[in-house]
């Protein structure tokens, strides 16, 4: 009897994982709605067109909506739904519609749905159209779409004018009046079209170490009568920004700063953020060691950031004459420009 018992509560867990693991194969459609938590629709399985996304969202499709009423007279139709011609991105195109599915694509007990490109007559020779493609399901009792994708850019030309997808939705779902396609005898179908140009020119931020013109020295007089307050150099050019020196004089932590500022650029310059590195120092002016700290950000694109360090000296080893840093109440502030970027726009 034991043995009989170990038995069956072997067959009834084996049973249990099967089971589960057939589950774990659907392939669940999540569906974000803003302010009202994650929704999920187990109707779609993993063995069908694996790479293809299906979401629902609120939005209408951008491109075309094709509405079919009575559709119960046509449910049955192999022959193909052909919308009007539409304009989308610049061309004109026809959905069209399978709604036994295309048998030849993989359509079999789906609802198969294309993009063709039209008047393509005068078009020149060897041409090419590239398209993010979406196509949509409308759903009246979700008040939403479901948008069928693969990320996969389409490429229209003369041998490929028509492209879809022959499993856009399983008939079992879409006819399943709990599931919310066919409401009072109509659907409604739709696609969204984004036509790829592909940029001819791209921005290049390239990192120049030593730049041209890289050290520019300020020598500040009268020290002992400067106020509490922040003191600026004249503006100086590296790479394709002027940049300038900057301290305040006295601090509460009894030590000197030293900073250096990002301001405008020069007049054919491309405005990006820029990077600046350089070595700020202070110039001991007896023959002995500067003071000497490295500093290094991105700067913004708007004038008058400043980075740099906020001890250089100490007020007390500054006042000190054997020093040799505050010399005839002057000072000498240097900046060596160690790597600054500069952006241009190149072709790809």
């Amino acid at each position: 009897m034991d043995n009989k018992k170990v038995s069956l509560g072997f067959i009834f867990v084996a049973l249990l994982f099967i089971t589960s693991s057939a589950r774990s194969a659907e392939f669940i459609i999540q569906q974000v709605t803003e302010g009202r938590g994650t929704e999920y629709n187990r109707s779609y399985s993993l063995n069908e067109n694996p790479g293809v996304t299906r979401v629902f969202r609120e939005e209408r499709p951008s491109s075309k909506i094709v509405t079919i009423t009575s559709f119960s007279t046509v449910h049955t139709r192999p022959v193909p739904y052909e919308s009007s011609v539409f304009e989308a991105a610049g061309y004109k195109w026809r959905l069209v519609l399978y709604v036994i599915g295309k048998k030849d694509d993989g359509g079999d007990d789906h609802v198969s749905l294309y993009v063709r490109i039209e008047d393509t007559s005068s078009f020149p020779e060897g041409w090419e159209v590239d398209v993010d493609l979406k196509l949509f399901v409308h759903n009246p009792k979700l008040h939403k779409y479901l948008s069928v994708t693969d990320g996969i850019v389409k490429r229209f030309n003369d041998g490929n004018k028509e492209w879809g997808y022959g499993q856009l939705i399983p008939l079992s779902t879409f006819r399943d009046t709990n599931e919310g396609y066919i409401v009072d005898d109509t659907c409604s179908f739709g696609a969204e079209i984004f036509v790829i140009k592909q940029a001819e020119v791209q921005e290049k931020v390239t990192f120049i170490n030593n730049p041209a013109n890289s050290v520019f020295t300020w020598r500040v007089e009268h020290f002992s009568t400067l106020q509490n307050k922040y003191y600026y150099s004249d503006e100086f050019l590296v790479g394709d920004r002027y940049w300038r020196l900057g301290f305040i004089p006295r601090t509460s932590g009894a030590t000197l700063p030293i900073y250096l500022y990002a301001q405008g650029f020069k007049a054919d310059a491309v405005v990006t953020n820029t990077y600046g590195g350089g070595n700020l120092r202070l110039k001991n002016q007896l023959g002995g060691n500067d003071r000497q700290r490295y500093s290094a950000a991105w700067y913004p694109i708007r004038s008058g950031y400043g980075m740099g360090v906020s001890s250089i000296i100490s007020l007390k080893d500054l006042n000190d004459a054997s020093k040799g840093y505050l010399v005839n109440d002057s000072i000498i502030f240097e900046v060596e420009m160690v790597k600054v970027s500069v952006t241009n726009i190149v072709p790809v």
